[in-house]
């Protein structure tokens, strides 16, 4: 993730504003970080990532089930939070499975326990692919959104599209045996 989000940027037309590999000055004091944002320390980097973009959102729980589908849901979480992410996600059991989860944006023992019963119906490797299909569709509908409704994030548009959309290789849903 580290090298995907790249080094120090303070780009005018991120509402992010001041970010360093990929931690926002805002998410970088909330968890308690101080310094200047161009020398946040590589460690406190990774320490955020893997609280508030893996374990927060019910994420960790998923690597073991399916890594793929998990990584992706990491990924798009750092780029616009875990509420979309995490409600695209049910939302695809349930149309993949028939499922009746309550989309409310919560990945949790209910939804891992909703998507392990989808592997067993479809196949886990099936139900991995069809759902980073499902998660990128998502994603690139949210981005184009997103663009309409504030124009000045249309810089950012390609580079979302060329690396946030269709990033998780399928190859990797071939490994998925839960």
């Amino acid at each position: 993730m580290i090298a995907v989000e790249g080094g120090y940027v303070n780009h005018p037309n991120d509402p992010g504003g001041e970010t360093h590999m990929g931690i926002t000055k805002a998410v970088a004091v909330q968890n308690g970080y101080v310094g200047p944002m161009r020398t946040l320390p590589r460690e406190v980097a990774e320490s955020i990532y893997y609280r508030r973009y893996l374990v927060q959102p019910g994420y960790a729980a998923l690597v073991p089930v399916d890594a793929a589908v998990a990584e992706e849901l990491f990924d798009t979480t750092v780029n616009m939070g875990p509420a979309r992410p995490s409600t695209w996600f049910q939302q695809s059991i349930n149309i993949l499975c028939n499922a009746k989860l309550v989309t409310d944006g919560r990945v949790g023992p209910g939804t891992i326990a909703a998507y392990r019963a989808c592997q067993g119906a479809l196949g886990a490797g099936n139900l991995c692919v069809a759902t980073l299909n499902n998660l990128d569709a998502a994603q690139g509908t949210e981005y184009a959104r997103l663009v309409r409704v504030n124009p000045k994030l249309k810089v950012f548009y390609k580079g979302w599209i060329a690396h946030r959309v269709g990033n998780v290789d399928r190859r990797k849903c071939s490994a998925v045996t839960s």
